[in-house]
């Protein structure tokens, strides 16, 4: 179906700024390096944030793991709270550099520190590779938070698109395995539910920008490691498909109206209420996937506005 009449007007000139990605096996790599020069928000130069790269050790018997740890040049010596970050692109594409400008614009307004996981993608590891590189970015964060001047009670974890699902799917594995408390998740249109590729009832106005139902099968099946939608699917790789959600942090869940998850997300937001989650869904009519932080887009400054205001209330809650 054309939905391009219900785009948000300020939104349809940016549908040329995006690849129409198409990803195969084939198509992988030179989707991966067009990717990698893509830029859709200029840098943060102000100034006022270093950045320094660290090497972590990784899952047992998996390579180490790099983070980009940013923090306030000018910072007080009381410990700061802490966002680790978790890059988009499908399972398949991205790197922790890609977030860089807005995690630096973060960690100056509001005066904390920002990890960013450059964790390992997919096909190449399947899950539970990515996951556990995030874990082990999360431990480490919480262990060497006195080093990195950071308060170990205040960590909020987030993600954008397939970042956002494994933010989830991190939360999950965390509650489990009860070593790192967590003071929120911030989900921006996480990918948090394989089923959606296989759906005979999909909603017929999502997905027709940016993120398809074809990049969206090709995604999961690489992360999973065969086609999705089979039953015994790992909550720690499809958050959605866990049973129980009850004991997960205050969560914030911001989604486009067009955005091929928009659905999984009301979902899991339902769901997360219903066991007793703290939780804000925020819907913006006309947006497709991938609006977060347009510079001179309402809507993507409205979410902007609105993570922020839920990640400052996380860290002073």
């Amino acid at each position: 179906m054309n939905t391009r009449h219900l785009v948000d007007p300020q939104l349809t000139a940016m549908l040329d700024a995006f690849p129409v990605l198409n990803l195969s096996a084939q198509t992988l790599p030179q989707v991966r390096e067009e990717m990698a020069q893509l830029q859709l928000a200029p840098p943060h130069e102000s100034g006022n944030v270093t950045t320094a790269e660290h090497q972590l050790p990784g899952p047992a018997g998996a390579p180490e793991v790099r983070v980009l740890v940013t923090r306030p040049t000018q910072a007080s010596q009381e410990a700061l709270p802490a966002l680790v970050w978790i890059h988009g692109g499908g399972y398949v594409l991205g790197s922790a550099d890609q977030n860089q400008p807005l995690l630096e614009a973060l960690a100056e307004e509001l005066g904390c520190v920002t990890v960013s996981v450059d964790y390992r993608l997919a096909p190449e590891t399947p899950h539970p590779g990515p996951v556990e590189d995030c874990y082990a970015a999360l431990e480490w964060t919480h262990q060497k938070a006195g080093d990195l001047g950071i308060d170990a009670d205040r960590i909020v974890i987030g993600g954008e698109s397939a970042g956002g699902g494994l933010a989830a799917a991190l939360a999950l594995l965390a509650r489990d395995r009860a070593k790192v408390p967590m003071r929120a998740q911030m989900l921006i249109y996480p990918m948090i539910d394989d089923r959606t590729c296989t759906n005979p009832d999909l909603n017929p106005y999502v997905g027709e920008f940016v993120w398809t139902n074809r990049d969206n099968a090709f995604g999961w099946a690489s992360l999973l490691g065969h086609e999705p939608g089979r039953d015994g699917v790992s909550p720690y790789a499809a958050a959605a498909r866990a049973d129980d959600l009850a004991g997960l942090p205050p969560t914030f869940i911001g989604v486009g109206s067009l955005d091929l998850f928009l659905d999984e997300n009301i979902t899991y937001a339902q769901r997360l209420l219903r066991a007793g989650v703290p939780a804000e869904l925020h819907i913006h009519p006309g947006a497709f996937h991938g609006y977060f932080g347009f510079e001179g887009i309402e809507l993507g400054e409205r979410l902007r506005r609105e993570f922020v205001t839920a990640l400052r209330n996380a860290f002073t809650r």
